[in-house]
């Protein structure tokens, strides 16, 4: 089995910025991705500068042939299992061994069990505002209560449109109560039984005890779960709040290992997540020189 300077687990933006890092420092690299990017259902990127609306894919396809271009090696697959001394598995059976290891392999969004809309999310239904904020600016928006967090949400949103509604089952109170209104921003109490959608665009949200709520654009915080496999076999520490801890630079507690992107840092933007990839691979490139000189020393 050929040892390869670095492997790579994840071909997103973390993990293909990564890649590029090692392979113009002349590092043999490979990058395992199993094809299934986080925001596959969006059909433009924002927030990117020289990159704003360009389509995921493109992005994806863009970095491939970067990284190739200076003899990084990508392999499309699923890791199963990573072990001591940094050999991975993949789905296939096949076996690869590197002196280092960088994980960026992601984080799934958990959405509420709401008839319809996990088939709008990505399109009208969305989480960050800096990413979409401008593409639904002015429009009737309505904020799911679905997390502590959807308060900030809702209050962010409102800079880009006047007509925001938050919607939960219970109504805020107190302080929370107090924020919203001071945004201008109206609360209904009411569960949402389904999604509408007409014309294959969302117009509304039928709710349990109202009419339909008329919306053009929703936003909700969902769920995160870290896709933290490789991690979690070879033993990194993981924080309360369920994600890996790193340092500044992506270094795990498992010497060797480094984790980049949405693994680490879920609301982190495509743009966030590239840099915190090639902050690792520096990083990364910068062990391996002070390995071979110790290794050069010792000799």
């Amino acid at each position: 089995m050929d040892e390869r300077d670095v492997l790579i687990i994840g071909g997103g933006p973390a993990g293909l910025s990564g890649a590029l890092v090692l392979a113009r420092a002349r590092r043999t690299v490979t990058v395992v991705d199993a094809g299934e990017p986080r925001n596959a259902g969006v059909g433009h990127m924002h927030g990117f500068f020289t990159r704003d609306g360009m389509p995921p894919a493109r992005l994806l396809e863009t970095g491939r042939t970067e990284v190739r271009g200076y003899g990084g090696e990508i392999v499309d697959g699923a890791v199963t299992r990573a072990e001591e001394g940094f050999v991975l598995t993949l789905a296939d059976g096949s076996r690869l061994k590197g002196r280092r290891l960088l994980v960026t392999t992601g984080v799934t969004d958990v959405l509420p069990d709401i008839p319809g809309l996990r088939e709008r999310w990505g399109r009208e239904v969305q989480m960050c505002p800096y990413c979409h904020g401008w593409e639904v600016r002015d429009r009737k928006i309505v904020v799911l209560g679905t997390s502590p967090n959807s308060i900030h949400q809702a209050s962010l949103i409102r800079q880009w449109s006047p007509d925001v509604t938050f919607v939960a089952a219970r109504a805020p109170e107190d302080e929370d109560a107090a924020r919203l209104d001071a945004r201008d921003i109206p609360v209904v109490a009411d569960e949402v039984r389904r999604v509408v959608v007409e014309n294959d665009r969302l117009t509304g949200l039928e709710l349990a005890d109202g009419p339909v709520l008329a919306c053009d654009a929703v936003f909700l915080a969902p769920t995160w779960v870290a896709k933290d496999g490789p991690l979690t076999d070879l033993g990194c520490e993981i924080g309360d709040d369920g994600f890996v801890k790193v340092d500044a630079t992506g270094r795990t507690s498992v010497p060797g290992v480094w984790a980049a992107g949405n693994v680490v840092t879920p609301a982190g933007q495509v743009i966030m997540a590239a840099a915190a990839g090639s902050m690792a691979a520096a990083m990364i490139n910068a062990d391996l020189v002070e390995e071979d000189v110790a290794r050069r020393l010792a000799a």
